[in-house]
């Protein structure tokens, strides 16, 4: 049993480090607490759960990736270089690309319910 708590001493660690290092992760971490509540309050079925447990953690795990990249490219180097920017900025972009998918998935499945209310 203590090597089954040891294996998520790592992990633990991580997610205490990203929310101390990250806003952005704790306003992807609101954000989607905020859409679970407005699934359980609109009732999504099955398969829209899974789309949207797969939308939020896209984009849960994407941000955690980012962060990783910085914290390596800043552990290389503290001055800048162009490959160390483009390093960064195309890690960005992966999370702009993981939030994008997300907000269209919560459209096709929201928008539908909400114009069903009016």
């Amino acid at each position: 049993m203590n090597k089954l708590i040891n294996r998520f001493k790592f992990p633990l660690a991580g997610f205490i480090t990203i929310l101390r290092k990250d806003c952005n992760f704790i306003l992807h971490l609101i954000a989607g607490i905020i859409v679970i509540i407005m699934g359980l309050l609109f009732k999504l079925n099955i398969n829209e759960w899974l789309w949207m447990i797969l939308a939020i953690s896209m984009v849960l795990i994407t941000e955690v990736i980012n962060t990783s990249i910085e914290y390596v490219v800043d552990l290389y180097t503290d001055e800048y270089h162009p490959l160390a920017k483009h390093a960064k900025d195309t890690a960005a972009f992966a999370v702009l690309l993981a939030s994008i998918m997300a907000v269209l998935i919560g459209v096709l499945i929201f928008l539908p319910k909400i114009i069903n209310i009016f």
